[in-house]
């Protein structure tokens, strides 16, 4: 059987490209080996510019110059549209290109170099499986619980807003959320609600549940995705597809931030109450 084509978006807004280069560059180097493999085909990036006007042609100089190591992996830059929000722009991707798999990749996020591979022999092995979460670290070693349990309001204002040391009296609560009681070293299968970060998928999941949900501009658009895909297919925690993660807190963000992670959580809860 011929190797599976794989299509990658990166939504972007005025990124900083020095951490966006390395995404590309690691980005390279995991499909050029997956390509080596035999395991991946032919592969296209879409970068979604959401940015301001201006940015498009210094984002295709910066992916020409990272994917020059990666033969079959074409890219293609999509702007001029504005600031849609994170579910719109990935939803831009999905209507540029199809393809058999399709990877959500933030532009902050570092994949080892057979990270992919992992990812696509899985899939290959678990035809029942419909989309891939990898295990995550920070940058200096320590994990990420990118799986989490269905959160409460108290759970999200702790972890979004609290302070240190007030987050540190809710411990218990808080481990629970991100499910630390679990064998994170071991294959979990299946799970309901994973980050966005990085998100391997099979594009016919994602067309049965007509991808994201534009109504979210920014915040949990990727909770309630893997909520609708759980319906349809099983999402697999897979411990050798390995990352790292450079995120923030949106409590850290300014009052703008805070407004639309309160939005949007509100928004959730009312299409998956309980």
């Amino acid at each position: 059987m011929a190797a599976p084509s794989l299509t990658v978006a990166i939504v972007t807004y005025a990124p900083d490209m020095h951490w966006l280069a390395r995404t590309l560059a690691y980005l390279a180097e995991a499909a050029h080996f997956a390509r080596e493999q035999g395991t991946l085909g032919e592969t296209r990036l879409v970068i979604v510019d959401n940015g301001p006007e201006g940015l498009a042609d210094d984002l295709a100089r910066l992916a020409a110059a990272a994917l020059e190591r990666a033969p079959g992996l074409t890219f293609e830059v999509a702007s001029g549209h504005g600031n849609v929000g994170f579910a719109r722009a990935n939803n831009i991707a999905l209507d540029r290109v199809a393809a058999d798999l399709h990877l959500i990749l933030n532009p902050d996020v570092e994949m080892e170099t057979n990270a992919l591979d992992a990812g696509l022999r899985y899939l290959a092995a678990n035809p029942g499986v419909g989309a891939v979460t990898p295990a995550a670290h920070h940058p200096d070693g320590t994990p990420q619980y990118l799986v989490k349990a269905m959160p409460t309001w108290g759970v999200l204002f702790l972890r979004a807003f609290a302070p240190a040391f007030v987050r540190s009296w809710f411990k218990a609560k808080l481990d629970a959320y991100e499910m630390r009681e679990r064998d994170w070293n071991a294959e979990q299968c299946p799970v309901e609600i994973a980050s966005g970060c990085f998100l391997l998928c099979r594009r016919a999941a994602l067309d049965a549940v007509k991808g994201f949900d534009p109504g979210y501009f920014l915040y949990f658009e990727d909770f309630d995705l893997t909520m609708r895909l759980s319906k349809v297919t099983r999402i697999a925690y897979v411990p050798a597809v390995r990352i790292v993660h450079h995120g923030g807190r949106a409590g850290s963000k300014g009052l703008r931030h805070m407004a639309l992670f309160v939005r949007s959580a509100s928004r959730f809860f009312r299409a998956h109450p309980g």
